[in-house]
């Protein structure tokens, strides 16, 4: 499975990328994946629903079927955060794992750069950012850099630095 980033600050249009990058790597017969990160408190499930009220008895995981879908929620309940690693390593193996966020982490990203948001490029301190999308023209970072509305571009780049094929890795 390759492993691929989408990094930036809030607000970069990280999200609108991936929604808009699935459906052109599916289109070209990948199997996608995706993983997001939140640095905020968030919660899948909501006081009242069976599987809500199994956590807060304590469960420390609850998985909660239908026939079209499935969902495990893995309670920490005060240990550390797991590794990106670690989470992968849940994933069920596709071409490509998407991973938006984590941008301290050291798999190969993306990075999506406003100009207009007034924040500085991560890629002049980070080396696992192999190229920047971006709405505006940018000092010469010596990574490629592709316009944040060529999705098919953005998907060629994508399938050319993950040596994926049309039909998968």
């Amino acid at each position: 499975m390759k492993v691929f980033g989408l990094a930036g600050w809030s607000g970069s249009g990280k999200t609108t990328l991936v929604v808009r990058l699935i459906p052109a790597l599916v289109g070209r017969g990948l199997r996608v994946s995706t993983m997001k990160h939140a640095h905020h408190n968030f919660d899948v499930d909501r006081p009242g629903k069976d599987s809500y009220e199994h956590r807060a008895a304590g469960a420390s995981e609850v998985l909660i079927t239908s026939g079209r879908r499935w969902a495990l929620m893995h309670e920490l309940r005060d240990a550390p955060e797991p590794s990106v690693e670690a989470l992968i390593g849940h994933m069920t193996p596709v071409d490509l794992l998407l991973i938006e966020g984590f941008k301290r982490q050291t798999h190969d990203k993306l990075e999506v750069h406003r100009p207009a948001l007034g924040k500085p490029l991560l890629c002049t301190e980070d080396p696992h950012i192999v190229a920047v999308a971006s709405d505006a023209p940018l000092p010469e970072t010596g990574r490629p850099r592709l316009d944040l509305d060529d999705i098919e571009g953005i998907a060629d780049f994508v399938v050319r630095h993950c040596g994926l094929t049309q039909a998968g890795a």
